[in-house]
């Protein structure tokens, strides 16, 4: 049975979540202070969390950010009240999964839920035999989420694993925007492609000698991007 962390400080809003999700199937463990959470979270195994920005005391942000760097991978859903584009990117850069703007419908949380699992369980589902890829010397690793490159280690966001993972996968083939945001988000909504072009833009921070002349992680202008092996 799927476990689920649900921070949130609006208690008549906690108490319906918990009650679809536990109608679900799901496992739910709630609670409404912000600095509450990493000992929650550390306390039990938890499958996703449901994370408000808005908390008294630490703010989500703040707490997406802590869990990882104590380097957790568990996804992150955001829920929140706001609806300004450059605070869900904030959210995703954060090393958020998704994120949904309040008011929202139950399936429409039940289904970003569903999706984020789902590929939650692709990124783990390896098509080579080891967790950890290599090319010219760099290397990642899909199950922790550890890098090396020209600057050192380093650790992605899960979205920014699965962006490498999934170029990878179709080495030397032009992979457009929008196959990236199906493949890695889901749903066309949001992000947009300026969001999709952010995070290539940092994984060739970790990956490429000079990001501005990339040789590994090259934009096909009017379509998207490739990954080739030297």
């Amino acid at each position: 049975m799927r476990s689920i962390l649900l921070v949130e400080d609006d208690l008549h809003l906690a108490e319906g979540l918990q009650l679809n999700l536990e109608a679900e199937g799901f496992t739910v463990v709630h609670v409404a202070q912000g600095d509450q959470v990493i000992e929650e979270f550390e306390r039990g195994l938890f499958d996703l969390i449901l994370l408000d920005i808005m908390l008294p005391g630490v703010d989500g942000l703040s707490i997406c950010r802590q869990l990882r760097g104590k380097g957790y991978t568990v996804p992150i859903l955001f829920i929140t009240a706001r609806d300004q584009t450059d605070q869900k990117v904030e959210g995703l850069l954060a090393g958020g999964d998704d994120y949904i703007t309040k008011p929202f419908d139950t399936r429409e949380l039940l289904a970003r839920i569903q999706g984020i699992l789902r590929r939650d369980a692709w990124l783990a589902a390896q098509r080579t035999e080891r967790d950890q890829f290599e090319f010219d010397g760099r290397r990642i690793n899909f199950s922790t989420f550890e890098a090396s490159g020209p600057g050192g280690e380093t650790r992605l966001t899960r979205k920014e694993c699965m962006i490498v993972k999934y170029l990878v996968e179709r080495e030397g083939e032009a992979v457009s925007r929008d196959q990236l945001l199906d493949a890695v988000w889901g749903y066309h909504a949001f992000p947009t492609n300026r969001t999709v072009d952010n995070f290539i833009l940092r994984i060739r921070k970790v990956f490429e000698e000079d990001p501005r002349n990339p040789k590994y992680f090259h934009t096909v202008h009017g379509v998207g991007y490739r990954f080739v092996r030297e």
